[in-house]
């Protein structure tokens, strides 16, 4: 490591789409802006209430002092539990930086059928895998991006590309993903928002109201009142669409489900494997200890770790072994140069031994080879390799031509005792020879 090369903090090397704040201390979604629009919804009609509450009070009406109390303090606590949401972990899983080992995947016992083979092929990894909660079989899928197994109750969040604990589901109002540690304070925020909806609908048509009462007519009082006629037709509209998602929200804690889950798997038609009757899901939820980070976003991490995150096996290029490496690139080849896999068997060869042995079947064929004809336009040579049960041959066939006249020399090599048979044809003989055989697997 160079020394004038700084450690970086892990936060300015992560490989999701999240976006930092205050040099890592605060984690944001990538559709972080939607944050600020959700702030002004939030906070112009709280001030705007507050505003003619107060000049309501300056008219010696003391009875709307407790109603511009409780509206300032709504409002601040709904954009505290926003800024709680938005701003912290939501519970992200850490990523592998390399597969699950072999032997974790042939020991499992699942039945599935569907193998993760794009990413890692040098390994064949089960799609699923069942694990028992609560007495219930559950399955949970191989992320083909974190490299892992997810643990039960986790997705895959695609816009933040991070795999995250009881995932709920990625709010646009918040610019996050709601998880394990912040859904407490997402349900807390949309339920102050109702009760602030309703708040300021309330008092705001009261005031209304009043008005009436001195003018005689409801022309002049919505005219006299134009900022609670605004306040009054907007919280129509907004609760809504808040009330109805606080109501849902309220029911899926009840039952201990999450988003994800109610629409995906339908607990309606079977039994949930996570509830723990109503008052010990809702102890879960509100009273429980939120779980500390899985990540330490601001500490130093060296160029070695650097340098691991950030390869991924998009190509066939994971991390492995420098022989299994070798035995993915000749596959590779055979199969761009034909259309065909490396099979199996060759996968374990000393591919050393075949070089060195090809190398002397051309210095024999070249011994073989008559100097006195000429070649002049050119020659070709074709090498192939073949399997036959358990043994492997390899065919070297290689022509030319030049005025007319023609030398073909063939040889081959077998193994698991078969014999190797060379051949040269001058155009009008043809010289065989029975050699030994090369090498074995």
């Amino acid at each position: 490591m160079d020394p004038n090369d700084k450690p970086q903090r892990f936060y300015k090397v992560w490989k999701g789409n999240n976006k930092f704040f205050c040099s890592g201390r605060l984690i944001f979604g990538p559709d972080v802006a939607s944050l600020f629009l959700s702030t002004l919804l939030i906070g112009c009609p709280a001030i705007v209430f507050c505003i003619r509450i107060y000049f309501n009070t300056k008219k010696n009406d003391h009875l709307w002092n407790p109603v511009l109390i409780v509206g300032a303090i709504l409002g601040i606590l709904d954009l505290i539990f926003l800024f709680f949401t938005s701003g912290r972990d939501p519970g992200i899983v850490p990523r592998n930086s390399t597969p699950p080992e072999a032997d974790e995947t042939f020991d499992s016992t699942t039945p599935s059928m569907e193998w993760v083979n794009d990413r890692t092929p040098h390994l064949k990894l089960p799609r699923t895998k069942d694990v028992i909660v609560n007495g219930h079989t559950v399955k949970v899928k191989y992320c083909d991006t974190c490299m892992l197994y997810r643990p039960p109750r986790t997705s895959h969040c695609s816009i933040c590309n991070n795999c995250v604990q009881r995932f709920d589901h990625h709010c646009p109002w918040v610019g996050q993903c709601i998880g394990q540690r912040n859904y407490r304070f997402f349900f807390m925020f949309i339920l102050t928002s109702t009760i602030l909806c309703i708040h300021v609908f309330v008092f705001s048509l009261i005031s209304i109201l009043k008005i009436l009462e001195e003018k005689g007519s409801v022309w002049k009082a919505v005219q006299h009142d134009i900022p609670s006629d605004f306040l009054i037709v907007y919280c129509f509209i907004a609760v809504w669409f808040v009330g109805g998602l606080t109501v849902f929200h309220f029911y899926l804690i009840c039952t201990n489900q999450t988003t994800y889950e109610n629409f995906r798997y339908r607990y309606d038609k079977k039994e949930n494997p996570y509830n723990k009757g109503m008052m010990k899901n809702l102890i879960e939820v509100f009273f429980s200890k939120i779980p500390p980070s899985m990540h330490k976003f601001r500490s130093f991490v060296e160029e070695e770790h650097i340098m691991v995150a950030s390869v991924t096996p998009n190509h066939g290029e994971a991390i492995i072994s420098p022989k299994e490496k070798i035995d993915i690139e000749m596959g590779t080849k055979c199969a761009e140069g034909g259309d065909l896999k490396l099979p199996g068997i060759l996968r374990h060869l000393d591919y050393s031994d075949l070089e060195d042995s090809m190398k002397s079947v051309e210095e024999e064929r070249r011994a073989a080879f008559d100097p006195v004809l000429p070649v002049e336009q050119g020659s070709k040579q074709c090498v192939q390799s073949s399997t036959d049960g358990d043994g492997v041959g390899t065919f070297i066939q290689r022509s030319s031509t030049g005025d007319g006249a023609g030398v073909s020399d063939q040889s081959s090599t077998a193994a698991n005792g078969s014999e190797a048979f060379e051949g040269t044809d001058d155009g009008n003989n043809l010289h065989q020879t029975t050699t030994a055989p090369v090498f074995q697997a």
